[in-house]
């Protein structure tokens, strides 16, 4: 990133940057001066806005930067060995089984507590 040398961002970089945000503000804001047009050309001035902005911000450091990380991530990603079919449901099944378990595990250990606290040290008999 173009830093100056106290560590702040090149002032061609923020300009960059705020003309990115004013585009995507100029998209939305189209969106709501095109009110009585057509719904497709609404989203288009939004769209329009997005794109315009995120062309303008990766021309800047800090976008050409964030389009490196963004391309490593996806490649980071294409690396994960994803789980079957056949695994995924069977650990949905083993989560399942075990949310069943500790519910009538909490259930039992609420009865019993009940129990012990109103029959017999309280001496509350329900009627």
């Amino acid at each position: 990133m173009t830093t100056t040398a106290e560590g702040k961002m090149a002032t061609a970089d923020i300009a960059k940057l705020a003309i990115a945000g004013l585009l995507v503000l100029a998209g939305i804001a189209g969106y709501y001066y095109l009110s009585d047009s057509a719904l497709i050309l609404r989203v288009l001035a939004v769209l329009a806005g997005l794109i315009g902005g995120a062309v303008v911000a990766y021309f800047s450091t800090p976008g050409r930067e964030f389009a490196v990380f963004a391309g490593e991530a996806v490649a980071e990603v294409k690396k994960v060995v994803w789980p079957t079919r056949k695994e995924t449901i069977q650990t949905t099944a083993a989560v399942f089984a075990f949310v069943v378990v500790m519910a009538v595990f909490l259930w039992i250990s609420d009865k019993t507590l009940e129990w012990v606290l109103y029959e017999l040290v309280l001496g509350w008999k329900k009627t």
